[in-house]
């Protein structure tokens, strides 16, 4: 190896992703109903898939402002539950995803923080927590996910919703 070769390779963050793509997700990930069990299967769904990974993350899933479901993972800290409450505020005052708000910011040349004239000890634009949209109804809670970097949780949310609305 010469002097100039890095034993570890820089790392690169990844990329907001156009608020099309984004947007796009909400349109595509809503439900016919949700209920008692989908929360129980879709929050089974996450666990399985943080534990094939690995992922030190907290799970949950409210509607109509009742917590249906709430998983910890080995790794994750009474942190993240505060996150998971912080993010859900967002879903729930915007009706979109936490990450989408965040972004919708950004690309106005703003941060949430900055802009939303919002106490951050209660809300973070931050990815993970997605709106539970029904069909005809609109948004009635959300399902969040912390302890990943922000886009890794809300990619992360978005693939189960993905699996669990178009499985077979």
């Amino acid at each position: 190896m010469t002097h100039n070769q890095e034993i570890t390779p820089k790392f690169h963050p990844e990329l907001t992703p156009p608020l099309e793509e984004l947007e796009a997700q909400e349109r595509h990930l809503v439900f016919s109903q949700f209920t008692y069990d989908d929360a129980w299967a879709l929050g089974s769904l996450l666990v399985e898939m943080a534990r094939e990974r690995q992922a030190p993350v907290a799970i949950d899933i409210h509607r109509a402002g009742q917590q249906l479901f709430h998983a910890a993972l080995p790794g994750s800290t009474p942190d993240n539950d505060a996150w998971i409450a912080r993010k859900r505020r967002v879903v729930e005052r915007f009706g979109s995803a936490s990450y989408l708000v965040g972004a919708r910011f950004r690309a106005k040349g703003s941060t949430f923080e900055d802009s939303s004239r919002l106490n951050p000890d209660e809300y973070a634009a931050h990815g993970g927590s997605f709106p539970i949209n029904v069909l005809g109804v609109g948004v009635i809670g959300a399902v969040t996910v912390s302890g990943l970097p922000q886009l890794a949780d809300h990619r992360f949310v978005v693939e189960a919703l993905e699996e669990f609305l178009h499985k077979g």
